[in-house]
């Protein structure tokens, strides 16, 4: 979309019957010039429409503040964070007497189900106007830290998976760091460090303290759901989707950031209906907007520690210390990959091993030849990916066939890229480096011969350890812990219910597994939305009878 258009999408004016209809839900608030609707890093904001005066809209990303445009007469304000429920990065401000009328998030959340039609040109409005900011000079969060630092590596990758706006500050690279770091009364010895406007400075936050700081985690509004999704992959959020907008109080849990696996893959190129490719964060980020349109809330980061069961009512224990009752869970935490069995591996994750392939780890590479570790789809499209960013790309199988788990697509494009060597049985045996990566010996595993590559990172994508370690006895698992499901969990013990249990359902009922922490999945995106859309009949099913069984 050229950016004339986007514009247009971003800042549209409402009609009367539009101002008339949201005026319903608003409440009327008078400023006088200069005066302040919200500022950056308020986190309960709200909707406004302007009826009479302007408001501009500012960002203090760099420190000074920068104009980002002036809402007049039937203009509106908010963007994405309104729905996801994050702290504001911009501020706003009365230009002269001002009257607006202000709505609550939720009121809007209301609008986009009941009247789609202006919902629509609401959320475009608002998905147009984050792509125009961060497509802009805005530096959202600044980040001080070097490029060898496992702890600067977790927060820009936090952030990025998250989608959290901000800007990379190389200490070692960039020029200009001695000064700021002086500005601030820093020297490199503090860093890594967070710069969010001017906002205290975080140094070296733990990744908890991160996202309470910037207004990401928030307590849960309520105690009791119908579903409990854990985990945000596809699996999870197909969930949410199907279930809130068929009724049920949805929450979804996740570890570390919505999206799973998929949403840290460069590019999805057999997904239904994107002929060219999408992301898996574009994937990911649609799929969360969608689900918080409905009303899902959405706790991340947070750990679930243990399910428990209250009167045969499920209860999801986070490490917090909160407990979330729900009717039912869905069991959506999918899988790691598993660790290269190579020794000293622990001290480069991070500084030189890698378990995805995105912008963020292509920093850190750019110029050095890189090596990708695996034989599945994910590892074929970090290959991909990774050739168009570095001068080459070593491919190393544990066996001798592209083509045994890969897409015929991704093993044709890596058979016929320039920079890129498939190596047939062929393992890493040591790393070696000293505050970072600097070279692999990798070894034949049929000739034993060993050589030395100089490389900066390593991308591992091998096998599958599904997050499990959380359930209790009750769910049942085979012996590399993946979850049962349906007639393989009819004869256990746990089996409480007089009926057959549903294709999904664990061997608890009311408890289901969705994707591939799933026994037998199909370890595909489109699989994995699937079964979570699919879960969700069930768990209607679910509900309807125990209804009955309790009324």
């Amino acid at each position: 979309m050229a950016d004339q258009d986007l514009h247009r999408v971003a800042f549209p004016n409402l009609d009367d019957a539009q101002v008339s209809m949201l005026a319903k839900l608003g409440t009327r608030r008078l400023l006088h010039a200069g005066e302040s609707l919200f500022q950056a890093g308020a986190r309960d904001y709200k909707f406004f429409v302007v009826e009479r005066g302007a408001v501009e809209i500012v960002e203090h990303s760099s420190g000074e503040p920068k104009t980002v445009t002036v809402h007049e007469v039937h203009e509106f304000g908010g963007d994405v964070d309104l729905l996801t429920g994050r702290s504001a990065l911009i501020s706003a401000v009365a230009r002269g007497d001002t009257e607006v009328f202000e709505i609550a998030p939720g009121d809007i959340r209301r609008i986009m189900g009941e009247r789609p039609a202006l919902g629509e040109l609401l959320l475009r409005a608002f998905i147009a106007r984050r792509e125009l900011l961060v497509a802009s000079d805005f530096q959202g969060l600044r980040v001080l830290g070097a490029g060898s630092s496992r702890d600067t590596f977790r927060i820009r990758d936090f952030l990025a998976t998250n989608q959290v706006p901000f800007t990379w500050i190389d200490v070692d690279h960039n020029p200009q760091v001695g000064e700021l770091l002086r500005r601030f009364g820093l020297s490199e010895a503090d860093t890594p460090v967070v710069i969010n406007g001017s906002e205290p400075l975080l140094r070296n936050p733990s990744t908890r303290a991160l996202a309470d700081a910037i207004g990401m985690r928030r307590v849960l509004a309520r105690k009791a759901y119908d579903l409990v999704v854990v985990g945000g992959g596809p699996a999870g959020l197909a969930a949410a989707v199907y279930g809130s907008s068929e009724g049920l109080t949805t929450v979804v849990i996740d570890a570390t950031a919505p999206g799973g696996q998929a949403g840290t893959s460069s590019k999805i190129e057999n997904y239904l209906g994107f002929p060219t490719g999408i992301s898996g964060a574009d994937l990911a980020s649609r799929a969360i907007l969608q689900a918080q349109k409905f009303g899902v809330q959405f706790s991340s980061p947070s750990q679930v520690v243990r399910l428990e069961f209250e009167h045969d009512a499920p209860v999801v224990c986070l490490d917090d210390g909160q407990r979330v009752s729900t009717r039912c869970v869905l069991i959506a935490t999918g899988a790691n990959y598993r660790k290269l069995d190579v020794p000293g591996l622990e001290q480069f994750e991070g500084s030189g091993v890698y378990y995805a392939a995105t912008p963020t780890e292509a920093q850190l590479c750019r110029g050095s030849e890189v090596i990708v570790v695996g034989g599945g789809n994910s590892a074929g499209q970090a290959v991909m990916f990774l050739s168009e960013q570095t001068p080459r790309v070593l491919l190393l199988l544990r066996g001798g066939n592209l083509r045994k788990s890969m897409s015929s697509y991704l093993a044709e494009r890596i058979e016929g890229a320039d920079n890129v060597e498939v190596l047939s049985d062929t393992k890493i045996s040591r790393m070696l480096g000293s505050q970072r990566l600097e070279a692999v010996e990798i070894t034949h595993a049929r000739t034993s011969e060993s050589r030395t590559v100089q490389t900066r990172a390593v991308f591992t994508f091998i096998g599958a350890i599904p997050c499990t370690g959380w359930l209790p006895a009750e769910i049942e698992t085979d012996s590399k812990g993946f979850v049962k499901t349906g007639r393989l969990v009819a004869a256990s013990p746990y089996w409480t219910a007089d009926r057959e249990p549903f294709l999904l359902e664990t061997s608890r009922p009311g408890v289901f597994a969705a994707g591939d922490v799933r026994l037998g999945s199909v370890k595909r995106v489109a699989s994995a939305v699937g079964e979570g859309s699919m879960a969700v009949q069930f768990i209607h099913e679910y509900l309807r009878m125990n209804d009955r069984t309790t009324s």
